[in-house]
């Protein structure tokens, strides 16, 4: 019945005062020409009795529309409504729900009276709610990934289903200068289910310093989000990486800028280095610094526009006492472990260095990844008591080479996902064209590491002691093919061929294992 009223009321008040306005007219301009040529004069025979009829009858209009004006603010305001209001016999009203709007479009919700409105949309990338100065601004998004694996192999483990990701979280900015995030993983089968939670403070961009928990700065696959790797999984380096059983994310606090424009890019960071789920065992934090240069990106003429490198140092201490291992060595898709755990005891150092080539819908990068532990004094850790023996260092080396192709002629990101031309099903991409096939990519990979722990004997009259020699080595093969149907969906299939050439496990020979992942991922 209200919307009734305030709909029925509109025409009726735009009749009559559109009715008055015209005969106000006519009894105005009785007594000559009217001012615009274009306009018909009023006939100039009308009497002095019409003329005066003609006002009364205009009067009593205008206070007809005063009558029905309180009415119907009186009726709005018995009901409570929000929703209408008149100004100037026009209503206006709140944008019916269910409507699509376009994207880079944002509507304004309405407020209370002494409340400021909001502005809420889709950019394109995330929805998005934000203050009307962009003082404040909140994004939801999230991912998940659905694997399907198959192996074969002797040992191999079984085919199955999986989610390997499933993340939903929150960024945004109070001001310019304050940037936050808050990502969980409900697939997380142990330990926390939060992932990243940190504020960055950006003072100026050459300065800004970032605190909390996050993915520590190592190397460059670690700066590519889980959503816009190359292939399912990463490298077999990346087993190398601080952080690697935690998703290479740690507590920590980092000082981070981009020189000139993201000519040059440094971080330089201390974290608890032993992941988001154990306390750090030492009063050492993981330190670490990485650098990456990007000399031509500003040359559009220049065939090295795309080209980045850099490398990175990182150093932390483990404490035997507290049954600190070395590296944990299964592979990123789950195949085997290549190489035992140790006993460590003593400072850590790792080395990387890195470099992407990107041109059109071409990529290359690469990386190379060294890992030293100390095990100073770990005799007295061993079974038998050998005092207070070191033994020689655990060193490995890992290795990465991978180029990809977008078919479709897309232009491939350095970290974020191609802008699809042609759309098959769902949203059109922003800065598409009409709907096609989707966006087609090819990618190769071989990628390595290898470990080496010497082995020495303790010789001592009451307790002598040995330790072996473990000098292991696997590689792999990967074949990747990535279909975006649209911007927000991948459907991504590989073929693994890892080789296992010294097997750590008594009982396993050294073999070919053959791998086959499918992942379907959407994000939002």
């Amino acid at each position: 019945m209200r919307r009734f009223l305030t709909t029925s009321a509109v025409p009726v008040l735009f009749f009559l005062a559109t009715t008055s306005l015209a005969l106000f007219g006519q009894g105005d301009g009785a007594g000559g020409a009217s001012a615009d040529p274009r306009v018909a004069s009023v006939p100039t025979s009308a009497s002095k009795e019409e003329v005066e009829e003609l006002r009364s009858e205009v009067a009593a209009q205008q206070q007809t529309i005063e009558e029905l004006r309180t009415m119907v603010q009186q009726l709005m305001k018995q009901q409570g409504s929000g929703d209408a209001h008149i100004v100037n016999a026009a209503i206006i009203q709140q944008q019916p729900e269910n409507v699509e709007e376009p994207l880079d479009v944002a509507q304004k919700s309405a407020a209370k009276p002494g409340e400021f409105p909001l502005t809420s949309g889709w950019n394109g990338e995330h929805f998005f709610i934000k203050s009307p100065d962009g003082t404040f601004q909140i994004q939801p998004y999230g991912y998940v990934n659905g694997d399907y694996r198959a192996y074969k192999g002797d040992g191999a483990p079984s085919d199955t289903f999986l989610i390997r990701r499933a993340r939903f979280g929150f960024q945004g900015n109070y001001g310019s200068h304050f940037q936050f995030a808050l990502l969980t993983d409900v697939a997380a089968t142990s330990g926390s289910i939060v992932r990243d939670v940190y504020i960055n403070v950006k003072v100026i961009p050459e300065f800004q310093v970032q605190a909390g928990q996050f993915k520590e700065p190592f190397a460059q696959e670690t700066a590519v989000g889980a959503t816009n790797l190359d292939f399912v999984e990463r490298g077999l380096q990346s087993m190398l990486y601080p952080s690697a059983s935690s998703a290479y994310r740690s507590p920590g606090a980092t000082v981070h800028g981009d020189i000139k424009g993201g000519l040059v890019q440094y971080w330089v960071g201390l974290f608890n280095g032993k992941g988001y789920v154990t306390a750090n065992t030492t009063n050492e934090p993981e330190v670490v610094g990485r650098l990456r240069f990007y000399p031509w990106r500003n040359d559009k003429d220049s065939i090295l526009q795309g080209l980045a490198f850099g490398g990175s140092v990182a150093h932390s201490r483990t404490r035997g006492l507290s049954n600190e291992t070395s590296f944990n060595a299964t592979n990123p898709d789950q195949t085997f472990a290549f190489f035992p755990q140790f006993l460590v005891n003593g400072p850590v150092w790792r080395y990387n260095g890195e470099f992407t080539y990107l041109k059109g819908p071409a990529a290359v990068r690469g990386e190379y990844d060294s890992l030293s532990y100390a095990r100073d004094g770990i005799g007295t850790l061993t079974f038998g008591g050998l005092g207070f023996q070191s033994a020689p260092e655990i060193r490995a080396k890992g290795w990465d080479i991978a180029a990809t192709y977008l078919l479709t002629g897309e232009k491939r990101p350095e970290n974020g996902t191609p802008r699809v031309r042609h759309p098959w099903l769902g949203p059109e991409t922003p800065g598409g064209g009409p709907h096609g096939w989707g966006a087609w990519e090819v990618g190769v990979r071989y990628s390595g590491v290898q470990a080496n722990e010497p082995g020495i004997t303790f010789f001592q009259f009451l307790t002598p002691g040995n330790i072996p020699t473990f000098n292991e080595h696997t590689d792999q093969f990967t074949f990747g093919l990535n279909w975006y149907p649209n911007y927000w969906v991948r459907y991504s299939t590989e073929f693994n061929v890892d080789r296992l050439k010294q097997p750590s496990t008594i009982g396993i020979v050294p073999q070919n294992y053959f791998v086959f992942l499918q992942r379907l991922q959407f994000r939002f």
